[in-house]
């Protein structure tokens, strides 16, 4: 499978990488305990079986949208099936148009039961995990907003990147020149 991913600013990557941190010093899931190389916080906008030469001619356009900047919402919760704790993104009209291009392009060359519901522009939560679990209700911790640095209000998407979970390569996705 290959993710569509975009990296954050290296201040905001500071950042998050502080909160996971923070989780891990409290004895919580935290995505700090991902020891790979690749690990870095972003922002999954699709994922499909392959990058054929149709998506990718697409994902460069997507990658030419950005700089982007987004703001953040606050700390959010999921419990789809893993526990999820994450600071959300504004869903604006700039991060909304950037995700549906990213959607459409994997969508336009992959069979539609290989693709994520979850990242389905009518279900797609903007987010950057901060940790994951798969015991429920992992992040039910009262403490967790007293732990967590301050997140800052606007972060910005510089970066287009896809990960291959095959074989944990990464490649980014550069605009056309």
């Amino acid at each position: 499978m290959r993710t569509v991913e975009v990296l954050l600013d290296e201040a905001a990557d500071l950042a998050v990488r502080e909160a996971w941190r923070r989780l891990v010093e409290a004895g919580l899931p935290s995505q700090a305990r991902l020891r790979s190389p690749t690990n870095s916080p972003h922002v999954t906008l699709a994922s499909c079986p392959e990058l054929t030469a149709p998506i990718r001619w697409e994902l460069a356009d997507v990658a030419a949208a950005l700089p982007l900047p987004v703001r953040i919402s606050g700390v959010v919760r999921f419990e789809r099936p893993t526990s999820v704790l994450a600071w959300g993104l504004e869903l604006d009209s700039a991060l909304a148009d950037l995700h549906g291009r990213a959607w459409d392009a994997v969508a336009s060359d992959s069979p539609p039961e290989t693709l994520n519901p979850l990242h389905d522009p009518a279900r797609w939560s903007p987010h950057v995990t901060l940790g994951r679990s798969r015991r429920s209700g992992a992040f039910a911790d009262r403490r967790i907003p007293e732990l967590l640095p301050t997140p800052p209000l606007t972060v910005t998407l510089t970066t287009l990147r896809s990960y291959d979970t095959e074989t944990g390569a990464l490649e980014v996705l550069a605009p056309r020149p």
